[in-house]
């Protein structure tokens, strides 16, 4: 018999022939005590009902400034590319140093001849971008977008048609006006009449929601857009240009910057990724809307720290017993990250459904914020990151805490 069992033995004789209970001596299971101490943390989260809503808030607040910048964001840069976005065209020709949408230094038919002469070009149309002026009935003016587009095939003409159709701009003096601006135009309906740059002209069709930054566009077979324009047969603003199938588009750019070396030439996501960079690098709206956000998102994990830290400092004893009881840094930290991450998956659908009620209830013309599908993953995986790194203020203070402190 082995020294240990004899002593067990004497002992046990000692106390009458009674058994004594041995010490435990293996641990709970890793998942038995992640199950432990995550249940434990989910009954201490919604034992203070106020300290949990005010930590959801946090992270409510940061979801609902966050997307709704985010989506403004997104719909001012939807505003200055709706165009490029729109138009079914495969690569752009421009004047060179274009960075937006708008018109420039006018390209000449000489470049449209060598465009369409280029290996790979299926089509290339010109296209027609002035500013014109509407007289209203009582005498004031409106300005307009004047987009001349070439039948038959219209590229890069009117779309989101409520009224009319492509065909109405062959309508003598037709011009298809924006549906949003028909009160601010005096009041426009099919077949009213107006005065356009000094040039009588009757609505023939309405789009919806076609409305950047500048003026509404508006449309007009591109012969009546020269004439109301003043611009010559032999000038144009844009050249557009479709690609054969089954030719790369990347390709035939390449074979037209070749050829045309005094123009800027752009497939459609290169022109589109040129007014991206533009907005974020050479204007405020990049900074400003990217500031914000990132303020919305620093008070939500500022708010869920100190909601955190709160917690733990409102309930240092009983994290004092847990210790004392056995449970180790590790263990606490699994407790405070299953709060996190509750915190920042409930937080997330409070505020995303709220955010999504916001932007069906502002859809206009005007404005109407973005909400992507993709921002519903995105946003709950961030705040729960959000609420895992506030948390951790929270574990460096619970790691300092004595087990001792509950015999006090």
């Amino acid at each position: 018999m082995s020294a240990e069992a004899v002593e067990v033995e004497g002992r046990r004789r000692a106390l009458g022939g009674r058994t004594i209970a041995q010490p435990v001596k293996t641990r709970a299971s890793a998942f038995g005590r992640a199950r432990t101490m995550a249940g434990i943390g989910i009954k201490m989260m919604f034992f203070d009902k106020l300290k949990l809503a005010g930590t959801l808030f946090g992270v409510v607040f940061a979801v609902l400034l966050g997307n709704f910048q985010a989506g403004t964001f997104l719909a001012l840069l939807g505003k200055n590319r709706m165009f490029v976005e729109n138009a079914k065209v495969d690569v752009w020709i421009a004047p060179p140093g274009t960075r937006q949408f708008q018109s420039g230094k006018p390209l000449n038919d000489s470049q449209l001849n060598r465009a369409r002469a280029t290996p790979g070009v299926a089509w290339a149309e010109p296209l027609v971008l002035q500013a014109a002026s509407l007289v209203l009935p009582s005498g004031g003016s409106e300005p307009v977008s004047l987009v001349g587009t070439r039948s038959p095939r219209f590229v890069g003409g009117p779309w989101n048609l409520v009224k009319g159709d492509l065909n109405s701009l062959l309508t003598p003096n037709g011009v298809i006006f924006e549906d949003s601006e028909r009160e601010k135009f005096g009041g426009l309906n099919l077949g009213t009449m107006r005065e356009l740059s000094g040039h009588k002209v009757q609505a023939v069709g309405f789009t919806w929601g076609l409305l950047p930054f500048a003026p509404a566009y508006a449309f007009a077979e591109q012969e009546l857009a020269r004439e109301i324009l003043k611009v010559g047969p032999d000038k144009h603003t844009f050249i557009m240009v479709g690609v054969e199938p089954g030719v790369d588009a990347t390709v035939v750019r390449a074979r037209l910057q070749d050829v045309l070396t005094d123009t800027k030439v752009m497939t459609r996501d290169e022109y589109m990724k040129e007014i991206l960079t533009y907005i974020i690098t050479a204007t405020q709206i990049g900074l400003s809307f990217g500031l914000s956000t990132f303020m919305g998102v620093l008070v939500g994990m500022i708010t869920v720290a100190l909601s955190m830290f709160s917690s733990v400092i409102d309930n240092m004893r009983q994290f004092g017993t847990l210790k004392a009881i056995g449970s180790r840094t590790v263990d606490l930290a699994l407790l405070l990250f299953t709060q996190a991450i509750i915190y920042g998956v409930l937080g997330s659908l409070i505020g995303l459904g709220a955010v999504s009620g916001m932007v069906q209830g502002m859809r206009n013309p005007q404005l109407t914020p973005v909400l992507l599908p993709e921002a519903f993953g995105i946003t709950t995986v961030a705040m729960v990151l959000v609420c895992l790194a506030a948390s951790l203020l929270a574990l460096i203070r619970l790691s300092r805490i004595e087990p001792a402190m509950v015999f006090r």
